[in-house]
């Protein structure tokens, strides 16, 4: 990010209705327009969270996101440049039952219309550029996806300050701070399995997580350094199985292993290979690459993948 340009984020909020697809629109009390949910990033959020915050704030719909669908950019009357990021988000029936929305002196309506009226209806280009980069998903069929996330452990204590085995070398006091940063950010994804290496670094990583989930976190030791090292390690079948499940999941592996694993997650979709996966395991400590699949047919081929940096 910038210091000069204002950020935010939004979602295009999807549903269907006895199979055909739904938008949800936003009447804007003040600017009496029409547009799609988004606001400002507050101090501290990463990009995602503000997206689920502000969908839910501006809706009442709690969501989970899913593919990114676009940045748009645009200059703000007092000159500053605004680039907002929007991702896909499902809105599931109860989460819409659930919705506390009531007109208010921001959001006066919501509307639910067809893609053909919103790409009519919007009030800027630049939303209606968004949408309509949304319905190519749609019209590819992946529309409802799932995540499957790569997870670097947070920052650890060096093997040269660490008299124990370094399996069990636990984080320093930054490596817990990125931890607990990660949990917004993953819960924004909709994350509900929780899987890790069995060494120490890993499972405290992914303990807040687990806690704020209240979810089991499932040890596996085929994605563990020592078990690389050793020439063990199984990715192909833990990656296997995760893609088979089609349910939101995070893997907290370690540097040497995210290659296989992203690898493996290109060869279990049919996803042609290419030097993204390098960058997308080439991962800071603390930080995660999203693999967003399709839920009703995962062979074909990772739809997108984002790289979420440590905050901290």
């Amino acid at each position: 990010m910038t210091d000069t340009a204002v950020y935010a984020a939004g979602g295009v909020v999807w549903r269907l209705v006895e199979g055909r697809l739904r938008i949800l629109l936003i009447h804007r009390t003040q600017y009496r327009d029409v547009t799609l949910p988004k606001g400002k990033v507050d101090p501290g959020e990463t990009l995602v969270e503000t997206a689920v915050r502000e969908i839910h704030e501006e809706t009442g719909i709690r969501v989970h996101l899913g593919l990114p669908v676009g940045v748009s950019r645009y200059i703000m009357p007092k000159g500053r440049e605004k680039i907002v990021h929007y991702w896909a988000a499902e809105a599931t029936e109860d989460a819409i039952r659930a919705s506390d929305f009531v007109p208010n002196k921001e959001i006066a309506a919501l509307e639910w219309v067809t893609p053909k009226r919103a790409l009519g209806y919007l009030s800027y280009p630049v939303d209606v550029e968004i949408v309509e980069a949304f319905l190519t998903f749609a019209d590819d069929g992946v529309l409802e996806t799932f995540p499957v996330i790569a997870l670097r452990h947070a920052k650890a204590l060096a093997r040269s300050e660490w008299g124990g085995s370094d399996a069990t070398r636990p984080l320093t006091d930054r490596g817990r701070r990125q931890a607990k940063a990660i949990v917004g950010p993953l819960r924004a994804y909709g994350v509900r399995r929780i899987l890790s290496s069995d060494a120490t670094r890993c499972i405290e990583t992914v303990d807040p997580l687990a806690r704020a989930l209240k979810r089991p976190i499932r040890l596996v030791p085929e994605i563990s350094q020592d078990a690389w090292e050793d020439g063990a390690s199984d990715a192909r079948t833990v990656v296997g199985k995760r893609v088979r499940a089609r349910k939101p999941a995070v893997l907290c592996s370690h540097g040497p292993v995210l290659p296989d694993i992203l690898n493996e997650l290109a060869l279990a979709t049919g996803t042609l290979r290419g030097s993204y996966l390098g960058s997308a395991s080439s991962l800071e400590v603390g930080g995660f690459s999203v693999a967003h699949l399709s839920r009703t047919n995962p062979g074909s081929g990772i739809a997108a993948i984002e790289t979420v940096l440590p905050q901290v």
